[in-house]
């Protein structure tokens, strides 16, 4: 396949077609109000580099086309996969909703996107979905990287800088990771950390 480097990428029009033929990877990557736009640009360079299948940007989480994501992400923007929605709740859903198949006997009584309230009752077929949505935040609850075993498909959720990942999603998470800090700083930026996390998740493939 036809490869970039940064300056032709910074340059060059999308061709359609290369973007097409691009074979993604079963990862989905949420921004869950991430407000500095030079995370955002770095989070697209990400998802291209994993070949991500789709990002979503969420609540305050701005969106292309912006001048600073473009150079964060050294037009990236424009190859990847995006959508913006007001909640990282709602993203879940619509990735659910994209990876649902019909559901068998034993998940009859289970809500097919994992949210009561982005069931469509009306559905005359019964789906549901096996996507494993995994909050990267330190937390009582969450579990050393090297520890981590993703299934897939997979949707990554990163949050805002100084409050993490909100609490209705790491709720419904299946899984909550955290890089362990041997020194004296607790955290890692969002875009370091979630850059470590996906190559930790693309062993698995």
């Amino acid at each position: 396949m036809l490869k970039f480097n940064s300056s032709q990428l910074r340059t060059s029009p999308v061709d359609e077609n290369i973007k097409k033929s691009i074979r993604k990877n079963p990862i989905y990557i949420i921004c869950d109000n991430v407000l500095d736009t030079y995370n955002v640009g770095a989070i697209f360079r990400l998802a291209d580099a994993v070949a991500a299948e789709k990002v979503f940007l969420c609540a305050g989480t701005e969106t292309p086309p912006n001048p600073k994501i473009k150079k964060a992400s050294v037009n990236t923007w424009d190859w990847v996969e995006w959508e913006y929605c007001e909640t990282a709740i709602l993203a879940i859903s619509k990735i659910k909703m994209l990876n649902c198949h019909p559901e068998s006997d034993s998940d009859r009584m289970k809500d097919p996107v994992g949210i009561k309230s982005a069931r469509d009752s009306s559905r005359s077929l019964r789906m549901t979905s096996k996507i494993m949505v995994v909050s990267i935040e330190q937390n009582k609850k969450s579990v050393p990287l090297k520890d981590f075993k993703p299934e897939f498909p997979i949707a990554l959720v990163v949050g805002n800088e100084t409050y993490g990942v909100s609490k209705e999603v790491l709720d419904i998470s299946d899984e909550i990771v955290e890089l362990p800090m041997y020194g004296i700083n607790t955290s890692l930026n969002v875009m370091v950390t979630l850059g470590i996390v996906l190559y930790r998740v693309i062993e698995f493939l």
